[in-house]
């Protein structure tokens, strides 16, 4: 399938993930999987998937979550189906250069694509699914590639200005409200930090693209429990529950600054900026790296029978 076909029903995010913001998030994808990389543990746990599962991975990007997928069914099979043509060559070579025979990756938009029926036994997704033009019919064509009782598991992010932090990434069968909400999570109070910086010092020019505004903001699309409720209408057993997790954003403040400004191309930066815009992360900084407590939400729902 091209790009064309699938543009119909979510234009403006085919365009962004096969434009500036696929090819920013291809040329970094070694950075994204150390960054998301916390998330694994409890994607997985809460996915619980078996030997012999047939595992559909939603939004897979560079395919690291697909990898994994189709370790764990290791007599089973992993597809991965993304919008992002430039993220599926990388998700390809990846995996043929890792030896993992029983993965495959469809360019398609999850919302509208011609599933097989009742052909997965589990969905996941790491914060692949907040994009799409419409939630409810996305989730509910995800659905129909579910067999009955098939699980539906992904994590996306909290609100941004009030991050849940609860220390914990076990916990499962528990519903957050908005109104369970705390203090923004370090990488929130970071990020509104850096910025506000940013904007003092833009000059003509230096603004992000349309197509990379229009994407971070659909990163808050299902940001409110109420709203991923009723996105999973068609579901039962819909679980919220918060979770905390520590993001890694680049080896020093320097690092990340760098990695930040890559994302608005040629842009110019003030020595005086600049130094500022590296204090924001010096506070996080380790042995290990810029490391910053971020809050999602762990989603689980199930298909009726």
């Amino acid at each position: 399938m091209t790009t064309e076909k699938i543009a119909a029903a979510n234009s403006r995010q085919v365009r962004a993930w096969n434009g500036d913001v696929g090819a920013h998030w291809a040329a970094h994808h070694g950075r994204f999987d150390r960054m998301l990389g916390g998330l694994n543990d409890t994607l997985f746990e809460a996915a619980a998937i078996g030997a012999g599962d047939r595992v559909l991975d939603i939004g897979c990007g560079a395919g690291g979550t697909t990898r994994v997928a189709a370790r764990r069914a290791a007599h089973g099979h992993a597809v991965g189906v993304d919008i992002s043509a430039p993220l599926l060559d990388v998700a390809r070579a990846r995996t043929a250069a890792d030896g993992i025979p029983n993965a495959a990756y469809e360019l398609a938009d999850a919302q509208v694509h011609a599933f097989p029926a009742a052909a997965y036994d589990v969905a996941i997704s790491r914060g692949g699914v907040m994009f799409f033009a419409d939630h409810a019919a996305a989730f509910e064509n995800i659905g129909r590639a579910l067999r009955p009782g098939g699980r539906l598991v992904f994590v996306c992010p909290q609100p941004v200005e009030e991050a849940v932090e609860t220390g914990e990434t076990g916990e499962t069968g528990e519903t957050a409200h908005t109104g369970e909400t705390g203090e923004a999570s370090e990488e929130s109070r970071a990020l509104a930090l850096f910025g506000r910086l940013l904007e003092e010092e833009a000059g003509p020019g230096e603004q992000p693209s349309a197509d990379a505004l229009a994407t971070r903001a659909a990163m808050a699309s299902l940001s409110a429990p109420d709203r991923i409720h009723e996105a999973l209408a068609a579901y039962k057993d819909v679980t919220v529950t918060p979770v905390s997790i520590e993001a890694v954003w680049g080896e020093t403040p320097q690092d990340t600054v760098d990695f930040m400004l890559s994302r608005t191309p040629g842009r110019a930066v003030a020595p005086e900026a600049r130094a500022a815009l590296e204090d924001v992360f010096r506070p996080y900084a380790t042995e290990s790296g810029v490391r910053m407590r971020a809050g999602v939400w762990l989603v689980t729902a199930v298909r009726p029978s």
